[in-house]
């Protein structure tokens, strides 16, 4: 089979990814950093309320474009409907470069997890990361509804472990807090450092989007699964937050750097370590097999698009696109090796590389269902954003700011990605002169 993925996936798996590709380390360190820009326990759970309120209203330009142009790979397909195949390859790449660079570290952190509770110390976290990188890798290369159920296991258990760990926060019994340092002032700074903290801890609830073609009914289900999965989120954070508060006096917890760990030991003891470290384990497996299917994705969209070799696009009878998978995957160890055996400058480097390319992603949704509204009116939206165009002007205004903030804050790693982003142009040009008039049909 080449060039068509099946669609075999419904509502469930939406919500898996949306869930598995947010909740991750985020959650687990920063409600300190959140309470030090909010020192008061109401405003940190409003100010957590807000950020997935606003993460919602971010979303509506990306799930009504995802609704009326339901292709696979996210990004590049609607980027290249709404402004062209160059923009689209430039977004594609971009998109590309961030769940490539983004995954090696996401799975390096879970070679350090494994470490912490004293597994495998024969391997490097390098190697330990390379071998989740493979089972993911062998998991969807067995098929798409493989993948697809590893997903929603995975994330079941997640949530699950999560509001196990709420509920043993809220009503275990065991010792009481240190009451620790007075709450610090408020400061407009930190505000502003525990705002990009929430927006980060949100960040992944764009997942659905790379998997319009393989689910059921997606003028439907794009749209469910986001804000459905947006509000599942919230709530999730909301409980997180609230039973650390119960435990954790908050001058203690703005000092803690694993917030979720240091209530959990007030409460169950010495164990708590393991357990947490363990819910840990289990949060960066689901969010490396999700980007990892959402790297196939976007290679084979590429691909079938004529940017890349047209092997890439062949899909296998089980609905992976294989070539596709193995060239993530190797992209991937070549992150992990070079992050695991460097370390220093490039490893820093390397580590915040990807994060303005999430924000020029964003920023592109908003302005193409802005400019498509202009140049195809009669596209059939069967979702669309209320109180056009305001949503999408929000979403705008706050990406630019986040961009001109961390390129202010870190403007050597942004000559980096800025770098790296250029490298897509004599790629799209490569594709251009060899393999775009042997593209797989859309």
């Amino acid at each position: 089979m080449r060039g068509h993925l099946l669609r075999i996936f419904g509502l469930g798996f939406g919500l898996a990814v949306v869930i598995g590709g947010v909740v991750g380390s985020g959650i687990m360190r920063n409600p300190s950093v959140v309470a030090a820009g909010f020192p008061n326990a109401a405003w940190i759970l409003l100010a957590w309320l807000g950020g997935g309120l606003f993460v919602a209203i971010d979303a509506m330009p990306t799930v009504e474009l995802g609704a009326a142009i339901p292709l696979a790979g996210g990004p590049i397909a609607i980027i290249t409907r709404a402004v062209g195949p160059r923009s689209g390859f430039l977004i594609g790449w971009a998109d590309w470069c961030q769940l490539t660079v983004s995954t090696g570290f996401i799975t390096v952190a879970f070679g350090e997890y494994v470490h912490r509770l004293g597994l495998m110390p024969g391997l490097t976290t390098g190697q330990i990361a390379i071998a989740l990188v493979l089972a993911c890798g062998l998991v969807n290369w067995i098929g798409a509804r493989a993948g697809g159920e590893s997903q929603n296991i995975g994330t079941a258990l997640k949530a699950v472990g999560l509001v196990v760990l709420v509920g043993a926060l809220f009503f275990a019994h065991g010792g009481s807090a240190e009451p620790g340092p007075p709450p610090p002032a408020f400061s407009w700074v930190a505000a502003a450092v525990a705002l990009r903290a929430i927006y980060g801890a949100y960040g992944g609830w764009q997942a659905a989007i790379y998997f319009s073609e393989e689910v059921d009914a997606p003028e439907r289900n794009v749209a469910r699964a986001t804000f459905m999965g947006i509000a599942l989120i919230a709530t999730l954070y909301l409980l997180v937050n609230a039973a650390v508060l119960h435990v954790l006096p908050i001058g203690a917890l703005t000092h803690s750097t694993l917030a979720a760990a240091d209530a959990a030991k007030v409460v169950l003891g010495d164990a708590s370590s393991a357990i947490v470290t363990a819910l840990a384990i289990l949060c960066v497996a689901t969010l490396a097999n999700i980007q990892i299917m959402e790297l196939s994705r976007t290679t084979f969209a590429m691909a079938r698009g004529g940017f890349l070799p047209p092997r890439l696009a062949v899909v296998s009878q089980s609905g992976t696109p294989r070539a596709a998978l193995m060239t993530g995957l190797v992209a991937i160890g070549l992150i992990i090796l070079a992050a695991d055996s460097v370390k220093g400058q490039l490893y820093e480097i390397l580590l915040d590389l990807y994060a303005p390319f999430v924000m020029i992603i964003l920023l592109s949704f908003s302005l193409a269902a802005i400019r498509l509204r202009r140049t195809e009116p009669d596209l059939p939206r069967p979702w669309k954003m209320p109180l056009f165009p305001l949503p999408a002007l929000l979403s705008v205004a706050l990406n630019l700011i986040l961009l001109a903030l961390f390129l202010v804050s870190d403007w050597k790693t942004g000559i980096w990605s800025a770098a790296l982003l250029a490298c897509a142009m004599p790629l799209y040009w490569l594709g251009k002169v060899r393999w775009k008039e042997k593209a797989a049909p859309g």
